[in-house]
């Protein structure tokens, strides 16, 4: 199976480096990485480039945009600019952060969960972070959840969901898609990737309501935004953040804001999410 991995980037001179020696030294190499240097004004574009001297796998793009950091759209327009770069012999797409430390048979074991069953679409391992001198699990990672900063989909699955949609909650849809689909959603919890910088280090306060916003779009109404919201504030522990997430909810709603998914995914949206909810209370 031949993977290709597109690296969204803007200002990660400090780790760009470490992600793509971890990538160099997989004992299943890629045959495409393309790393999109996002408007960077340090100096990530020149290590791109002298590991790219050695590793004609890595290709640099460059792309101009806004310095402002909003969730999901900067990074995820980057992914596009990369994609467009790419040929279809790929068996799997990766998107990935250029601020990761992946163990060295990262995607031996992603390619091997792909080979064995053909209806997963996606697959991820866990995300750790650097706490006190020890690597201990982030707190928003799931299970039942990939994070965004290291998505592997099957070219099949990638192209059924529509590829990535450049919002908030873009991880999460892209996911509800997939089970909407038919296909599986596999972590395997033997692979710890060490995030070197915490998830929305860089989100500006314009960025506090999208998270409310993304619940809307994602077609789950106000109840289960209500107990996303307090889930997901009290996993950042800060609960201030519930009353944020409701009233962006209310802001989308009342600029009849477009959602991602059509009327008939958003209510297996809805269902599907119900489900786990009881699941996890009973």
């Amino acid at each position: 199976m031949n993977y290709y991995i597109i690296i969204p980037a803007y200002n990660e001179e400090a780790f760009i480096g470490l992600t793509l020696q971890s990538l160099v030294s997989q004992t299943v190499l890629p045959k495409k990485v393309v790393v999109v240097n996002d408007n960077s004004t340090d100096n990530t574009a020149k290590i791109v480039l002298d590991y790219a001297k050695d590793n004609p796998f890595i290709t640099l793009v460059n792309k101009s945009s806004s310095a402002v950091h909003l969730p999901g759209s900067k990074v995820i327009q980057a992914f596009h600019k990369g994609f467009e770069t790419i040929d279809d012999q790929y068996d799997i797409i990766v998107k990935l952060d250029g601020d990761l430390i992946l163990p060295n048979n990262y995607f031996e074991t992603i390619l091997d969960i792909f080979k064995k069953d053909s209806q997963v679409g996606m697959a991820g391992g866990f995300a750790y972070v650097e706490k006190n001198g020890e690597w201990i699990l982030e707190n928003l990672t799931d299970k039942d959840h990939i994070r965004g900063a290291f998505k592997a989909y099957r070219k099949e699955c990638f192209l059924q969901i529509g590829n990535l949609k450049p919002a908030m909650g873009w991880d999460t849809v892209d996911e509800l898609l997939s089970k909407f689909y038919g296909w599986k959603v596999v972590t395997d919890a033997s692979l710890i990737v060490k995030h070197l910088k915490p998830t929305g280090a860089n989100y500006n306060k314009a960025a506090r309501y999208k998270q409310g916003e993304s619940f809307y779009t994602l077609g789950y109404g106000f109840l289960i935004t209500t107990i996303s919201s307090a889930k997901l504030a009290m996993m950042k522990k800060k609960p201030l953040l519930f009353l944020d997430y409701i009233k962006g909810f209310w802001k989308a709603k009342s600029a009849n804001t477009p959602l991602l998914v059509t009327k008939e995914q958003a209510k297996f949206i809805r269902n599907y999410r119900l489900q786990k909810m009881k699941e996890k209370i009973f």
